[in-house]
């Protein structure tokens, strides 16, 4: 199926049929960025008679150059569709749908960039396309998480150990990402921090061309996790994280451990699940205090003596010295979005709004649910 609709797209885009306006096309914008100005580069460099050359259109940068090991690419190959003789049509496929259908959508349009939305939805076009107008509307329309995002402004997150990534990898090659809501006081800072933090991890795991193609894992540990902090992941929080986690962030989470929950998570859990999609819901596992069944999802080589495992005391100075050090990786924000005079955010986020209303009303009951769980 996703060959399919990549061979539509590739036979109805113009500038793939042989030489001329199409060839120049696809050589200028192999590296180019479409950012908000007074107009894009998707309109700014195209093509016409008596136009400068491509070269003295955009200065010379770095060509995309694949980091993949050979068993990665066949990996690559056979989970995402992904064919490395295709890799570079395909990016400029989906660099072309960008300018023709969302021209101002602010978006960077590297080869680097664009691939990661294309690795995500095993190189289907229109759900590559939609993931990242998803990627953009749902950090316009949450600015308390999105508005200045870097590493330095969520120190004390990070310094809490709310969230780190563990040392190693596990055996199918995916970042374990912990985290921790014991770590978190309520009192020094919202929930909002948190999430921020969790989404500047994932931002910065998903630089790697081997996650991209690998996934992640996340280890969540609940314990101590009380119902009046339970309480502050409400409706709102809820539905937003999910739509991020599931339509709107190019990461392909693998799995969700779920250790040391106390009961009132079984009650979140129990609402939050009929928004999931089938594919994630299935990948939690809760263990609760059993390590034993932690381990048979995480080898105990690679987990802290916290988890019983054998890599030593649990860690978290590694990863923040690492994220902190990224600073610079976050300073360009492509996040503004420009939308259609009759369309609004909401109308381009696609995900479980359909059923919003049911979402909203399944979610007032929460409160009362997780009293009754507790």
């Amino acid at each position: 199926m996703a060959q399919a609709r990549r061979a539509r797209h590739f036979r109805a885009a113009g500038p793939f049929r042989g030489g001329g306006a199409g060839t120049r096309l696809l050589r200028r914008s192999s590296d180019s960025c479409c950012i908000m100005s007074g107009e894009s580069d998707c309109t700014r460099t195209s093509p016409s008679a008596g136009s400068p050359s491509d070269t003295e259109l955009l200065p010379d940068r770095p060509k995309y150059v694949c980091t993949l090991s050979p068993d990665l690419v066949t990996k690559a190959r056979e989970e995402l569709q992904e064919k490395p003789e295709w890799r570079l049509r395909d990016v400029q496929a989906l660099r072309d749908m960008v300018c023709k259908d969302y021209p101002s959508l602010g978006t960077c349009l590297d080869d680097a960039f664009l691939l990661r939305f294309l690795r995500a939805r095993k190189f289907d076009y229109d759900r590559a396309l939609q993931l990242l107008v998803n990627y953009h509307t749902c950090r316009r329309t949450w600015p308390e998480v999105f508005s200045n995002l870097k590493p330095s402004a969520i120190k004390p997150v990070l310094e809490s150990g709310f969230v780190t990534v563990l040392p190693h990898r596990d055996p199918q090659g995916r970042h374990v990402v912990c985290i921790r809501p014991d770590r978190w006081t309520p009192s020094n800072y919202p929930i909002t921090e948190n999430i921020r933090a969790i989404y500047l991890t994932l931002e910065k795991l998903i630089q790697s061309e081997e996650t991209q193609v690998n996934g992640i894992v996340i280890l969540a540990d609940y314990k101590g996790v009380s119902l009046s902090k339970a309480s502050h992941f409400g409706p709102f929080v809820a539905k937003k994280v999910i739509g991020i986690l599931q339509d709107g962030f190019p990461i392909r989470i693998k799995a969700v451990n779920i250790i040391n929950e106390p009961r009132i998570f079984k009650g979140i859990f129990a609402i939050i699940k009929p928004f999931l999609k089938e594919k994630i819901a299935n990948r939690f596992f809760l263990h609760g205090c059993d390590l034993n069944s932690l381990h048979q999802n995480i080898p105990p080589v690679i987990l802290p003596e916290e988890y019983g495992g054998t890599a030593g005391k649990l860690d978290i100075s590694a990863w923040n010295e690492l994220l902190l050090a990224s600073e610079e990786d976050f300073l360009h924000d492509f996040s503004e979005l420009v939308l259609p005079c009759d369309s609004s955010p909401h109308d381009l986020l696609v995900s479980g709004d359909a059923d919003e209303k049911q979402c909203d009303d399944s979610l007032r009951g929460m409160k009362p649910q997780l009293y009754y769980c507790y």
